[in-house]
């Protein structure tokens, strides 16, 4: 018997192509209690180029001390094989971060901003402001080093402790980040409350605010189960950029209430559906999230995981 397919119907309005952007290894492992070893790491970011993800974001030069399950980082990164045609970016917190990175031989890095004033203070010992002090030479330095830098903002839909935001504030942190010259935001719904209307009203304050859909990444947690309708939404207005994690994997260790990331199997099952080219081959994404699970003594949460597998 032959496995499930979805029926391709494409919809008026929607790209012929998305580039998936996988953060499974970064920010899927980052809050794993127990350390993963870095042959499984390193393994695991083999996998997943193989199953045609295009960019895999591999780990980040974060302080061991903040986040113990990267601090292999630079051992990750000698014992990475990279595949022809993969890129593989790290996050960076700071200029001692972009000097490991550096020293790690890189093309693409990473910041992580917050849209909210207590985010700032928590993630980063900052405030909403001073986040841009800190950023700046680290963006500076990166691109006369020729390495291309894409940034975060996180809390773009809701904050545990602010509660809402609003759209006009996550547009001014967004247009300081291109101004300072990263090349793509990722807007991240860090605690998974948004929904499409939402989406487009943050989408709707970038583009007011002069930040061109072009560059613009979507990041959305399934902690509502809404990630994949306010994906579509963002699709819809002309975002080309998701990003998702492998089987589902993922949170954020600074907010609690952060849950998995978008299953990339949930999103490649959607854009197939839809007729959207991707380049991943769904069955090797599949067996390689069964795999992480495995390693992790745990099922998939993703759904297509578990449909086309039997619930592993």
């Amino acid at each position: 018997m032959t496995r499930d397919l979805p029926m391709t119907v494409p919809s008026p309005g929607l790209p012929d192509h998305v580039t998936i952007y996988e953060v499974g290894a970064r920010d899927g492992l980052q809050n794993e209690a127990a350390v993963v070893p870095v042959e499984v790491k390193a393994e695991f970011l083999h996998r997943l180029a193989a199953a045609g993800l295009p960019v895999l974001e591999a780990t980040s030069f974060v302080h061991p001390k903040w986040v113990p399950q990267l601090a292999d980082a630079a051992d990750l990164l000698n014992r990475l094989v990279r595949a022809e045609g993969v890129d593989y970016p790290v996050l960076v917190p700071n200029e001692r971060g972009l000097d490991r990175a550096l020293e790690a031989g890189v093309s693409h890095v990473a910041i992580f901003g917050s849209a909210t004033e207590t985010f700032a203070k928590r993630n980063l010992n900052r405030t909403l402001d001073e986040q841009f002090a800190m950023f700046a030479p680290v963006v500076q330095r990166a691109l006369s080093a020729g390495l291309r830098v894409r940034g975060y903002v996180s809390m773009c839909f809701g904050d545990p402790w602010e509660g809402a935001v609003a759209p006009e504030q996550v547009a001014s942190v967004a247009r300081r980040l291109v101004e300072m010259g990263c090349h793509q935001l990722s807007l991240g719904d860090t605690i998974g409350t948004g929904t499409p209307g939402h989406v487009d009203a943050v989408l709707d304050a970038c583009v007011a605010a002069g930040v061109p859909v072009r560059q613009l990444a979507v990041h959305f947690h399934d902690t509502y189960g809404q990630a994949l309708a306010n994906t579509l939404t963002a699709l819809r207005r002309g975002v080309r950029t998701v990003d998702a994690s492998a089987g589902g994997l993922g949170g954020c260790p600074y907010a609690e209430s952060a849950t998995g990331n978008l299953a990339t199997e949930d999103l490649v099952w959607m854009l197939d559906g839809l007729g959207i080219g991707h380049g991943v081959d769904l069955d090797a994404l599949v067996g390689t999230s069964v795999w992480m699970a495995e390693q992790l003594g745990r099922p998939s949460p993703s759904r297509v995981v578990r449909a086309l597998t039997g619930g592993a």
